[in-house]
């Protein structure tokens, strides 16, 4: 079942920031996942308006995620993105239900 990353940055130190974003692509990749988003325009449509950067990433498994965020070469490149910016990073499983999910949930 497929695991998403959706992570919102407040990023403080943009060329800090961009060491970080320059080395994880082919991390991410290495664990079986993919951007499916990567800072594109975000629009808000109800609530507080939405200003930071978003990224959200698809991998086949949370095993898949895990092992990305414990990858040795991805906790050092952390050390810039924790030195840029603030963030929210979340896990979401997929659901095998999409079609008719379950409306008591």
């Amino acid at each position: 079942m497929p695991a998403y990353v959706i992570s919102m940055m407040s990023i403080h130190d943009p060329e800090t920031y961009k060491k970080y974003t320059d080395v994880t692509p082919p991390i991410v990749k290495r664990h079986g996942g993919k951007f499916l988003t990567r800072g594109e325009k975000v629009t808000t449509i109800e609530g507080e308006e939405y200003k930071e950067r978003m990224v959200i990433l698809e991998f086949p498994s949370e095993d898949h995620v895990q092992a990305w965020f414990a990858d040795p070469e991805y906790v050092k490149a952390k050390v810039w993105r924790h030195a840029a910016s603030h963030a929210r990073i979340l896990v979401q499983q997929g659901g095998m239900n999409t079609e008719n999910p379950d409306p008591k949930l």
